[in-house]
């Protein structure tokens, strides 16, 4: 059912579908350029809770609920739910999943965390451990800015290099068959921690960039492809410092993706009108992208194969308080037309 490929790759035999796909998000990111393509887009950031971590987990379960209804497989046929946040231990994913009656992966690989969950639920799928299993990820400004920054009513100034957390979520169900065409995860490259020592919580584009370029590096010398093996190559939330960091690295490889490359953090916003500074980040941004823009996209036949590769950074309020650096993580996932 499934091919090991290189040292950190999967190629699936029968690759499992994304039978289903859902998009919230709230009202910053309802002004931006991809307004239109996600299913709810909310006026209310708490989503009707009296907090930030409330409404995140609303939010959570909302588009996982819609990701479900969309995708036609029934709740029985759904064996596992790969879901994560960034609140500290998990507590997003916890009161947002509680009360649907499912088994539950609690993931954290910060902003990466859609590809995780992602491949994961892709592995179970393949492996059929699974006929169906959920992949969801959110994050929230509010929540996770006061958890890693600083407390919202504090009013510091931002520096150009800090990006702006993305309140949104993106909630996906993966299944071994479809009744119709639809887009399918053919192939996944696990990343691994890469630090290069930058301990600036505020350039989080440059934490993460080195994690983006290994594993995007290690994709194509695992799948033996150069970059125009992919209509495109979008990371998670690198913004627009991380993304010339991101082309500098691979160029240095011998590796040109400067054509086909995009960002989710670069997507979601309008900087100019918006003033986001370096783009959006959190693992929202690229969930809810791939959930509303990406996979719309690749439905209609405008890309026929996408390399997605969300992009975290690996830091604490405890470890950056110690003094540590903030190493990066990536995962890379195939998504094609089937």
């Amino acid at each position: 059912m499934k091919e090991s490929v290189g040292n950190q790759s999967i190629v699936f035999e029968k690759p499992p579908a994304i039978t289903g796909a859902a998009s919230t998000v709230g009202p910053k990111e309802g002004e931006g350029p991809l307004a239109s393509y996600f299913d709810e887009v909310c006026d209310d950031p708490t989503f009707g809770q009296d907090s930030w971590e409330k409404g995140e987990s609303e939010m959570m379960r909302r588009t996982v609920e819609k990701a479900i209804k969309k995708s036609n497989v029934p709740k029985y046929d759904i064996k596992y739910i790969f879901g994560g946040d960034l609140n500290g231990q998990l507590i997003g994913t916890t009161f947002g999943l509680k009360d649907m009656n499912m088994p539950v992966f609690g993931l954290y690989g910060a902003c990466s965390t859609c590809g995780e969950s992602l491949s994961l639920a892709a592995m179970t799928v393949a492996a059929e451990y699974a006929k169906s299993a959920v992949a969801v990820t959110s994050s929230h400004y509010g929540s996770a800015e006061k958890q890693f920054r600083f407390p919202l009513e504090y009013g510091n100034q931002r520096p150009l290099s800090a990006t702006w957390t993305v309140t949104g979520c993106g909630a996906f169900v993966v299944s071994s068959k479809s009744e119709t065409v639809c887009p399918h995860i053919t192939a996944v490259t696990t990343g691994k921690i890469v630090d290069y020592g930058i301990k600036d919580s505020f350039n989080m584009g440059a934490c993460m960039a080195p994690a983006a370029a290994d594993v995007i590096y290690q994709n194509f010398k695992d799948l033996n492809v150069r970059p125009d093996y992919y209509d495109k190559i979008i990371t998670g939330d690198l913004g627009s410092i991380g993304k010339k960091i991101l082309i500098d690295l691979l160029f240095e490889q011998g590796y040109d993706i400067s054509h086909q490359h995009d960002d989710c953090g670069l997507m979601i916003y309008d900087n100019e009108a918006q003033d986001t500074h370096s783009g959006g980040s959190g693992c929202g941004c690229s969930a809810s992208t791939l959930a509303g823009y990406i996979l719309q996209n690749i439905n209609s036949g405008k890309w026929g194969r996408v390399l997605f590769v969300p992009t975290g950074a690996l830091l604490s309020t405890v470890s950056y308080n110690e003094g540590e650096t903030i190493p990066g993580i990536a995962h890379a996932v195939v998504i094609e037309q089937k």
